[in-house]
């Protein structure tokens, strides 16, 4: 990997004058990493990794600190539909850091400061390589600020976090597209407190994950800043300009609920929108209070088949979907808006420690999106109306799907969004259910989700959980269900059977990865 590196001067000098600033390898700034230190020698340090290793993403993330806070701070030039940007990291050296990376992709960095000093930098292909002025002690604060400007059309669907619409975006990040959006550290792993300051022309409206706290209005732009009272992952920050109406309701136990609706959309969007409270009482009586301080949803303002590749996305506080699909009755709709809503909890509230563990995210979402609609006998897909039938049926595929696409819990990148993780991961949740009964399901469930509450877990954590709940060691059962090359046996079903799998099938590349949530059950 080639870089090409520049030196860069603090924000405030940038604006007046494009002259480079030179720093002498020993040039030092007092204070990076909180106070200055006397004395003319400061401690060994040594790069950190650019990798935390993720058996489904090697690439992604780094390793030498943690974050501990975003801001972003975005101006959306509207004649131009591009946003010029800051973002300020907080972290803490996890080593003495002479030098670190942030997750980076199709940005136009502008300028990196370490301490309100300037910074040498090198953009790669994939990362962006950062020398502070002087060592980083470890336990030290770390603050960095990367100024850049982001074209969210110059990538393509499904490389591009930012979602392009006619009068402005949205963005969605996941699994591994938030640094196209902004430098981070790009791993749901390393969660972290948000603040966003979104400046936009009047007329057009700014919302961001969490909630709002000041809006200021001067020379025909309006600035908005919201803030996120929970810890957000970054593949699940949701921010986006357009001209939306907020629409706000009530949620169960006057939870606040908004909605971000395409003016011209509004009216014929609302009897979507207005299943929300419903729903989430029906979540909550399962899986326990909202965890976040609001909910809502935003559709898109968008009909370009190619905006984004899914259908609805779980960004944080705030799930993003294409607006047409909210157009059809309830029971075409409902159990995939379930799904979606479910991710709150799994997925939002509590992150996968790896992209191997993405099965505890959407196994659950689809198996609670499943079981509200077996509860309504709407048919499926498939025809079937009972969650038993849809298990017999993804059983009967078991071992089809262990070869073509891997145990639940070890996919690869171009296997991670196959049905294998949704209904499979559905199937392993109802073999458990079936194993333990529903008391014991139930607990396990609320249990994971408090133990884990904004964090991230594995599903070495859910089989422990499910264990201590249980009182039985369930490791064996688990292990087999999620990392056995072939079905298990289903517990209380022994006339289920598994049909051999075609070995004549060609397993797919890499260029035919499954677009995001295509194989979820729920739709």
């Amino acid at each position: 990997m080639r870089y090409r590196t520049r030196v860069t001067a603090p924000a405030a000098a940038l604006l007046g004058t494009a002259a480079a600033v030179t720093l002498a390898p020993s040039a030092r700034a007092e204070g990076v990493g909180g106070a200055g230190r006397s004395g003319n020698s400061e401690p060994p340090g040594t790069p950190g990794g650019d990798s935390l290793g993720d058996p489904v993403y090697p690439v992604l993330g780094n390793t030498g600190y943690r974050v501990s806070a975003y801001l972003l701070d975005l101006t959306y030039r509207a004649a131009a539909k591009l946003v010029d940007a800051s973002v300020t990291i907080t972290a803490y050296a996890t080593q003495n850091l002479s030098r670190f990376s942030l997750d980076s992709l199709g940005l136009d960095i502008h300028g990196v400061t370490v301490g309100d000093r300037p910074a040498a930098f090198e953009q790669g292909t994939e990362k962006l390589v950062i020398t502070p002025p002087s060592t980083v002690e470890n336990g030290a604060r770390l603050v960095v600020r990367v100024d850049y400007t982001a074209d969210p059309r110059k990538l393509q669907a499904p490389h591009n976090g930012w979602v392009p619409t006619p009068d402005g975006f949205a963005v969605a990040g996941q699994p591994d597209l938030a640094r196209t959006v902004f430098p981070c550290n790009d791993h749901p792993s390393d969660k972290a407190d948000f603040t966003f300051r979104i400046t936009a022309p009047d007329g057009l409206t700014a919302v961001a994950s969490g909630s709002r706290v000041s809006t200021t209005s001067a020379g025909g732009v309006t600035t908005s800043t919201y803030h996120s009272r929970d810890p957000i992952a970054t593949e699940m920050v949701q921010l986006t300009v357009g001209d939306y109406e907020v629409v706000e309701r009530q949620g169960p136990g006057g939870l606040r609920l908004r909605d971000v609706v395409p003016t011209a959309r509004a009216r014929a969007l609302e009897p979507a929108l207005s299943l929300t409270p419903g729903q989430l009482a029906w979540v909550e009586t399962r899986l326990g209070g909202f965890p976040f301080e609001t909910y809502g949803i935003l559709p898109a303002n968008t009909d370009d088949e190619n905006a984004f590749d899914f259908t609805g996305l779980e960004t944080q506080t705030l799930t993003i979907y294409k607006p047409n699909y909210l157009l059809q009755e309830e029971k075409a709709i409902g159990s995939h808006m379930i799904h979606e809503l479910v991710h709150s909890w799994f997925g939002d509230l509590v992150s996968p420690a790896t992209w191997a563990d993405l099965w505890l995210n959407e196994g659950h979402a689809d198996y609670y999106g499943l079981l509200y609609r077996d509860e309504r006998g709407w048919p499926d897909s498939q025809g079937l109306t009972t969650m038993e039938d849809r298990m017999k049926m993804v059983y009967a595929r078991g071992d089809q799907w262990r070869r073509d696409s891997g145990p639940v819990a070890a996919p690869t990148a171009n296997t991670l969004f196959d049905s294998q993780r949704y209904a499979g991961g559905v199937l392993v949740l109802y073999a458990l259910w079936t194993l333990v009964g529903e008391d014991v399901f139930n607990r396990i469930e609320r249990t994971f989700l408090e133990r884990h509450r904004n964090a991230a877990a594995s599903t070495k954590d859910y089989i422990a959980v499910a264990s201590d709940v249980s009182g039985q060691d369930l490791s064996g059962f688990l292990g087999d269900w999620l990392y056995g090359t072939k079905t298990p046996r289903m517990p209380g079903h022994p006339d289920w059977t598994v049909t051999p799998p075609d070995t004549s099938v060609t397993k797919r590349g890499n260029a035919q990865r499954t677009p995001k949530d295509r194989a979820s059950a729920t739709l």
